[in-house]
């Protein structure tokens, strides 16, 4: 304390100053992560608890001006994501995608649920416990898949996962809207809120098949990389707007904008084209998770952080390794696709910030879900690596009859796969 007296204090003023410290620190980190070998993406979240209000450091920045831009780094990042998925592509992943899902999300709900009851927690905090453990992150999976290599099924089985869960989270939250305030879950209720989302999808998406990939099609005949480059970002933000508008998340929006585009043909220069800009405020956004991090209700409620944490790690892992296994997936994608989803992220955030505005779960639920999440988000990079050899560990200790009763069941389902349709 008595050295950091003599510190002068960097504390922001304005938005620029704010930019400027956040980038800043940012670069330090990044820098130091890079020579250390270390996951770019934890050295945001540090960065973050640096400039941030709850680490006793004389650099301030203003969270609230910084939130504003970090969701420009989660809208860019998902339209990266939608730029390798063609809607034919799409269509291949949907039904084991599909799948995995509605069980990854079924078995977290009721883990969620359990853990919340053993801490004493209401019955309707429990439920939104469930809730905020199912839906993993698709911001930091991206980000650890852009920084790590993975192979190519496992990353498009886990952004498939990952969309569907997207999709599960926008009928999830309708529902524990409902729920919050005094409304009973019925099948009715499913399927409005079902039947909403299906009808926003088939207009957003007919419309745009019939004007986006033509639309960028006439510009890249231009051949002025900077007209495209601005040209495709106004459609992944009006996309974005018109989800946001509709009471969906900018994420959904983004990502149909990127497989809109890349119906033209041209969605790997595309994407080579805007990764600066998208990095840039990637950045930011990991920045600004990093902010929300704090120091002293991690020692308040680390008990509930610990079990959740475990839950979710453990769990998802579970979960999704099983799911997959039980799609036809071979059990070292099963496995790394497993440890690739094992945190929670945005939507968490959300869930638990209904939870306190209507009052059906008390302030600290939103406190643990954050510090949850950070810490998953942490972790998440180091579980990917890790896979790899607790993958052929599994391998070598799995006994011969199990292995050999896999690897049929596995043949099985492919066959099925590759049956010509009569």
């Amino acid at each position: 304390m008595f050295a950091v007296a003599y510190i002068p204090a960097l504390i922001s003023h304005n938005f620029l100053e704010d930019l400027a410290l956040v980038l800043c620190v940012a670069a330090i980190a990044t820098v130091i992560f890079q020579v250390l070998r270390q996951p770019l993406v934890v050295g945001y979240l540090i960065a973050g608890m640096i400039v941030g209000p709850h680490v006793p450091l004389p650099i301030y920045v203003d969270p609230e001006r910084i939130q504003e831009i970090s969701d420009l780094g989660v809208i860019l990042l998902i339209f990266s994501i939608g730029l390798e998925f063609r809607f034919a592509r799409l269509a291949r992943l949907a039904p084991t995608a599909g799948l995995v899902t509605v069980i990854q999300v079924g078995a977290m709900i009721v883990l969620g649920y359990g853990a919340a009851r053993l801490l004493g927690w209401t019955r309707m905090e429990a439920v939104f416990t469930g809730a905020i453990v199912s839906i993993s992150s698709t911001t930091i999976v991206a980000k650890a898949f852009e920084e790590q290599r993975v192979e190519t099924r496992v990353r498009e089985l886990s952004l498939g996962i990952l969309l569907a869960e997207d999709l599960v989270a926008i009928v999830l939250l309708a529902l524990l809207t409902a729920a919050a305030a005094g409304e009973a879950f019925t099948l009715h209720s499913f399927s409005v809120t079902g039947g909403r989302l299906l009808l926003f999808l088939t207009i957003l998406i007919a419309i745009g098949i019939v004007t986006v990939p033509y639309a960028v099609a006439a510009v890249v005949r231009l051949q002025r990389p900077e007209t495209l480059m601005v040209a495709v970002i106004g459609i992944c933000f009006a996309f974005a707007m018109a989800a946001e508008h509709a009471g969906y998340s900018v994420a959904l929006g983004a990502f149909l904008a990127g497989s809109l585009v890349a119906e033209s043909g041209h969605g790997t220069h595309i994407e080579h084209l805007i990764g600066p800009v998208r990095d840039m405020f990637g950045a930011i956004f990991f920045v600004s998770v990093g902010m929300l991090i704090e120091p002293r209700l991690l020692r308040e409620y680390w008990p509930a952080i610990a079990l959740i944490a475990a839950v979710v790690i453990s769990g998802k892992i579970a979960a999704v390794s099983g799911a997959s296994l039980l799609i036809g997936e071979r059990p070292r994608v099963a496995i790394k696709t497993g440890f690739a989803l094992a945190q929670i992220g945005e939507f968490s955030f959300i869930m638990a910030e209904v939870g306190r505005s209507q009052a059906a779960a008390r302030g600290f639920l939103y406190s643990v879900a954050v510090a949850v999440s950070t810490l998953t988000a942490f972790m998440t990079p180091f579980l990917i690596r890790a896979s790899q050899p607790v993958a052929r560990w599994l391998e070598r200790k799995v006994p011969p009859r199990l292995a050999s009763a896999v690897i049929h069941y596995v043949g099985w389902i492919e066959r099925l796969r590759d049956r010509p349709q009569t």
